[in-house]
C-alpha cells in the first residue's frame, strides 16, 4: 500500500508508521482518516479499496499544488 502512495506522489508523499496493538490499520492523509480496518469489518484493504486511497492522495497533492499557484 505504502508503494502506490509513494507511486502516486513521489518526493511529495510522506508516510508516518505507528505501531499499534490488537492489528490496528488506519490510514490518514493530512489528518484525515480515510480507512480504518476496524470500521471496514477487520477487512485489509484490497486492490480497488487501495486505488480509492491513492485517488484521495492525488487530489490532495493536485489541490496542494492548486492553492501553491494561487
Amino acid at each position: 500500500m505504502a508503494s502506490e502512495f509513494f507511486a502516486e506522489g513521489g518526493k511529495d508523499v510522506a508516510l508516518k508508521l505507528t505501531p499499534g496493538d490488537a492489528g490496528i490499520l488506519q490510514v490518514y492523509v493530512d489528518g484525515d482518516k480515510i480507512y480504518d480496518k476496524k470500521e471496514e469489518d477487520g477487512q485489509f484493504p484490497n486492490l480497488p479499496r487501495v486505488k480509492q486511497m491513492r485517488a484521495v492522495v492525488r487530489d490532495r497533492l493536485s489541490s496542494l499544488v492548486a492553492a501553491d499557484d494561487n
